[in-house]
């Protein structure tokens, strides 16, 4: 082992390993051993040009097809033009000055060589400036004694530097190569040889040296499996040294605070939840840490008919249709997807009948969003407003709010414009015989139903019928508007379609089975189009809103029910005659039951909003239980208390009392729990949500609180690909919740390649204005906001004659295309308006502008009021404009995967579909280009998630990846290689279970002693 711990200074010079240690961070013999190929090339074989990375180092073998020497500078300069050819494309390269001497006399036409550089763009062609080559052709003037060496043989192209070309890298480990006879190998004997995998020394010999592609499997196989073997061993023993340290053991408690809650759950835990329940619970009564992951929660739902309604994109469908995946409306307009179906069997099943006249179904616990007299929100089940229904005076006490008006699209086609449609449902008369209509319009119009075509439609289009109808048969009534004498068919879709638009409808019974319906809008929506006044019929001044109140609960009878979980926030859906309604998702029961136990549970998450999320999640789904006493006390109640960097000095004190002398478990907050201020009484459970945006010394930090370690459960909604949950969470026991949906949404996605193809930009505009056309709205996003001294490079004059002046004497042309500022919002909203989009209402929204002005921006938006909003990623989170259906995203390159798909998930919120375009002008060879194309082609949550990991590769999976740390894997793949992972994994625990302190096993405590040094060491022990 000495000889591959020799500095590579003794062995190859000191100047050849100060540049391997500075740019490749190789400094031993060993480090260089494990420098592997990345590719191989066989003698005369020509390279796919069409594939080279731009921006990237290089080695290519090509041949060269022609080579000329150009003046320039009034002929005071040259430089030498060399096109190289693999047959299917070309590459230039380009020498300068006194440098074209050499490579003229050696690069004749028809030479082959190996070229190693930089690949730039100029004039929109792939080249490769003063490039290093060596030539592959035997004769005089090339002096290739050593290229000899690699006749009849596959070429090593090493992963290389600007300093270091791979054909120097190969010399140099031929000259280390002989150390590999010394290597030590990790694998147990009998594990290698059950594997049939090859010795490390030939391993090594034939990843560098193969003489055929089947030694470059065998050398990969093997060493990817050390890889893989090694880094499990140290996670399995980083595991096993987890149920060494002491912990308290917080067992179940019985007719304790869990049981209490329990018995207010409304639900029944699938198998899958209640087995992670028990995997959870076996883990906090044990006296050694819980180190747990879990991917999604465990769902709770609220039971309704399998005939109640449930609003989806397309207009209402049965609950019994509900599945996992399908797109659900929220209360605030927003698109969502079902999470989970919970079939409850037969229920007693309530009606709740509104101010209207409309009435909803569903069982004894279903969550209601309530309010009383201003006194705001409230979640309560049927059961509780059933116990408290009317105030003193007998007036209903619960109102329930309007959900927010959605565009709506059944698909089906509207043969007639709406407005007329409307106005023959209003004066009852019958389709003309001249009329082209289809079947299904003709018949509804002689029922005097309006079709479904214009019910589940767009706003602009219901508000045409409805407009129709009332300028057809109503007339002005007080502070609304009313409909006379319409049949009963009419009536109920006369009050669906004002329902629909989130104001009142009431029918009153007249004669002959006929109504009046009495109704009244939102300001937005005049009932009226032709009448001179209809713009002003609407609720009065002093009345609230268009909520209205739950003035009787019937009951029903037994029926099938079912509930749903919904992946949203709000954790609410619409239903029938859209009504708001509520569904929770809690990952709970683990912290009561820590609770019961005498300890303390902390919920640490990564943003304000967040936590504040959770605390009144959890308040909401506790209930009283929430306004508890003492800790784990008979009262069966506990304080819940929220801990976050804004809160105000006297309530920041009060909760920090609160969880020193024990009055709360639980608390939920950010960062700020992190503070040594921060003392807890007990601290017990720590859970972490959204794990990946904590750092591993902030957990760390959190979890030295307790007396004793704490038990820790990490939660995660983001789709983790199992391989990663392996590696970067290995010394964690994974439990995974399979009611995460497949990532399905109607965005449609394509890559605009601005500077190969221009006229697909123009494409790009003509779509806008098309969307605009309409009735929609769309989004164009810049990296940039512009217009700022801040962001003009240091030493750069300001101005745009200046800036560029200046770029070009820095650098060569291609260099300035490449590293040319952001496109901004500023200058870019400025051009659409005067250009592509002149006559549309544009306007800017950034994170420079003031509050005030950021949200006048936004509710014109919000209004309708303008086209087309050019911004930053300030609209990447929060923002829901259901009616805007187009983004171009510009310089789409220069964001990262996940937040292109937070951008685009912007759009494609109403009923329209969405379309999402990433303008770049990064030539279709370059690694940028390929990550866009594999955006475009998917919305599914785990594929995007291994995008992103090929993008940024694994980093030091034992280590701070952010830290600049060489990666531990040099071979294996945590993306590819799978099956290999599993396996090694279970060999590891296997091994490690059997013989913790691995003293049969010498080699390998070797190999885990130069893997694990002293940063990783430390990150395991806090990880």
């Amino acid at each position: 082992m000495a000889a591959l711990d020799e500095p590579l200074k003794k062995i190859l010079g000191g100047t050849t390993a100060k540049v391997l240690a500075e740019h490749l961070d190789l400094h031993t013999v060993g480090d260089l051993l494990h420098h592997y190929p990345r590719r191989y090339a066989e003698r005369g074989e020509l390279t796919r040009l069409a594939d080279l990375p731009l921006d990237e180092h290089v080695t290519v073998v090509a041949q060269v097809a022609d080579s000329r020497v150009l003046k320039f500078n009034s002929g005071r300069g040259q430089r030498l033009e060399v096109t190289l050819t693999d047959g299917s494309g070309r590459l230039q390269l380009v020498f300068f000055g006194k440098g074209i001497h050499k490579p003229h006399k050696d690069l004749l036409p028809g030479r082959r060589a190996m070229f190693a550089g930089k690949v730039s763009l100029f004039n929109r062609k792939l080249q490769l400036a003063h490039p290093e080559y060596e030539l592959l052709d035997r004769d005089a003037d090339s002096g290739a004694d050593a290229v000899s060496a690699f006749a009849n043989q596959l070429m090593p192209i090493y992963p290389a530097c600007q300093q270091m070309a791979s054909w120097k890298l190969a010399k140099a480990v031929d000259a280390v190569l002989p150390s590999a006879q010394d290597a030590v190998d990790p694998l147990p004997e009998a594990l290698r040889e059950g594997r049939a995998l090859v010795p490390l020394t030939e391993a090594l010999l034939k990843i560098h040296r193969p003489g055929s592609k089947a030694d470059i499997a065998d050398a990969r196989a093997r060493l990817k499996w050390d890889e893989a073997f090694v880094m499990q061993v140290a996670l399995a023993r980083r595991r096993l040294a987890d149920t060494q340290l002491p912990a308290v053991a917080r067992r179940l408690v019985q007719g304790g605070i869990l049981d209490a809650f329990d018995a207010k759950l409304p639900f029944t835990l699938t198998d899958g939840q209640q087995k992670v329940s028990r995997e959870i619970f076996d883990d906090l009564a044990t006296e050694h840490p819980m180190h747990r992951l879990l991917q999604g929660e465990v769902g709770s739902g609220k039971a309704q008919p399998l005939d109640a309604l449930v609003l989806t994109p397309r207009g209402f469908r049965p609950m019994g249709e509900m599945a996992v995946g399908t797109e659900v409306v929220v209360p605030s307009g927003e698109i969502a997807l079902v999470d989970g179906v919970f079939p409850q069997g037969e229920r007693e099943v309530w009606r709740l009948v509104l101010s209207d006249g409309s009435a909803v179904e569903c069982d004894d616990e279903h969550l209601w969003i309530v309010g009383a007299g201003g006194a705001g929100e409230r979640v309560l089940t049927t059961r509780e407003l059933r116990a408290a229904l009317h105030d003193g005076d007998g007036r209903p006490r619960w109102s329930i709010a309007p959900a927010t008006p959605v565009d709506l699209d059944g698909g089906a086609e509207r043969v007639l414009d709406p407005y007329r449609m409307g106005r023959m449902l209003g004066d009852g008369r019958p389709p003309g015989a001249g009329e082209d209509l289809d079947g299904a319009t003709g018949r509804a119009l002689c029922a005097r139903r309006v079709p479904d075509a214009y019910r589940n439609a767009p706003l602009k289009d219901r508000l045409a019928v409805l407009q129709g109808l009332m300028d057809a048969g109503g007339e002005p009534s007080g502070p609304g508007a009313v409909f006379r004498a319409a049949p009963a068919a009419l009536a109920d879709d006369l009050a669906w379609l004002v329902r629909s638009l989130g104001g009142r409808a009431l029918l009153r019974p007249v004669r002959d089975g006929a109504y009046d319906v009495s109704l009244a809008l939102p300001e937005a929506y005049p009932p009226f189009r032709e009448a001179a006044d209809g713009g002003a019929v609407r609720a009065s001044a002093g009345d609230d809103g268009f909520r209205r109140t739950i003035d009787a609960i019937e009951y029903v009878g037994r029926k099938p029910v079912q509930c749903i979980s919904v992946a949203h926030p709000a954790h609410a859906y619409v239903t029938d005659h859209f009504t708001v309604t509520h569904n929770t998702m809690v990952a709970l029961r683990a912290m009561l039951g820590v609770v019961d136990s005498g300890g303390q549970a902390a919920m640490l998450a990564p943003t304000e909003v967040l936590a504040q999320q959770h605390h009144r999640s959890i308040t909401e789904m506790m209930g009283e239980l929430a306004e508890g006493g003492l800790l784990g006390g008979a009262e069966q109640g506990t304080k819940v208390v929220l801990l976050t960097g804004s809160m105000g000095t006297a309530a920041r004190r009060q909760a920090l009392l609160d969880l020193v002398t024990g009055e709360a478990g639980i608390v939920v907050g950010t960062h700020a729990l992190i503070e040594d201020k921060v003392q807890f009484h007990d601290l017990g459970l720590v859970v972490v949500d959204e794990q990946h945006r904590f750092g591993v010394e902030q957990r760390d930090a959190l979890r030295g609180k307790g007396k004793q370690p704490p038990h820790l459960l990490v939660m995660t909604a983001t789709p983790i690909p199992r391989t990663v949950a392996m590696t970067v969470f290995g010394d964690l026991e994974t439990s995974v919740l399979d009611q995460l949906p497949p990532g399905r949404s109607p965005i449609a996605s394509h890559v605009v390649p601005a500077k190969d193809k221009p006229h697909f930009l123009a494409r790009a505009w003509e779509r806008v204005r098309e969307e605009v056309a309409a009735g929609h709205q769309g989004y164009v996003v810049c990296p940039r906001i512009g217009d700022d001294e801040e962001e003009t490079p240091k030493g750069t004059k300001k101005g745009a004659a200046g800036s560029k002046g200046a770029a070009a004497k820095a650098s060569s042309p291609e260099d300035v295309a490449e590293k040319r500022p952001p496109l901004a919002v500023l200058d870019i909203a400025e051009q659409l308006a005067k250009g592509p989009l002149d006559g549309l209402r544009v306007a800017v929204l950034h994170g420079r502008m003031a509050p005030d002005d950021k949200d006048a921006v936004m509710r014109s938006f919000a209004a309708g009021e303008l086209d087309v909003l050019v911004a930053t990623t300030v609209i990447e989170v929060g923002v829901n404009v259901p009616n805007a259906t187009a983004m171009v995203i510009m310089d789409a390159d220069r964001f990262g995967v996940s937040q292109l798909h937070q951008l685009r998930g912007r759009v494609g919120r109403g009923s329209a579909p969405g379309l999402c375009l990433l303008v770049s002008e990064m030539p279709e060879a370059s690694p940028a280009r390929a990550r866009l194309a594999a955006v475009a082609g998917t919305l599914d949550g785990f594929e995007l998630s291994r995008i992103d990991l090929e993008q940024r590769r694994e980093g030091d999976v034992l280590g701070q990846a952010q830290s600049g740390v060489r990666s531990s894997l040099r071979m294996l793949t945590v993306i590819d290689d799978e099956e290999i992972i599993a396996s090694a994994r279970e060999e590891a625990t296997e091994l490690v279970t059997a013989d913790p302190e691995l003293t049969g096993c010498p080699e390998l405590r070797i190999a885990l002693s130069a893997l694990l040094d002293e940063e990783r060491e430390q990150y395991l022990e806090k990880g």
